[in-house]
């Protein structure tokens, strides 16, 4: 019986991860780097952006990340991805318009 068990467990695969839940400053700055790396590339595939500001702009989001959010780069990871999906273009483009300068003032890269 514990055999089968087992064989299950890894027919099955791992157990999925605990999601980390980001609350407060971090999750403040999740979404000032999601919406600086979404802009960029917002902008950039429509062709209103080049390649080196869009580079730019994800440079900050991963600056923003590395100083202002704990946890490993797959938590941080899923976290932008879950801020995503959350939000839709238009909104994170009125973001970026309305609270750049505060993001970067609250979440310094420097």
């Amino acid at each position: 019986m514990r055999l089968l068990a087992v064989m299950l467990m890894l027919v099955a695969g791992p157990a999925p991860a605990a999601q980390r839940i980001y609350e407060g400053n971090e999750a403040s700055a999740i979404r000032c780097a999601n919406m600086m790396a979404m802009t960029g590339v917002t902008l950039n595939q429509a062709g209103l952006m080049g390649d080196p500001e869009k580079d730019v702009l994800i440079g900050i989001s991963i600056l923003i990340l590395e100083r202002h959010v704990s946890g490993t780069w797959a938590e941080k990871k899923r976290a932008m991805e879950a801020m995503r999906d959350r939000r839709d273009v238009d909104a994170t483009l009125n973001d970026y318009q309305r609270h750049a300068p505060l993001c970067l003032k609250r979440f310094p890269i420097n």
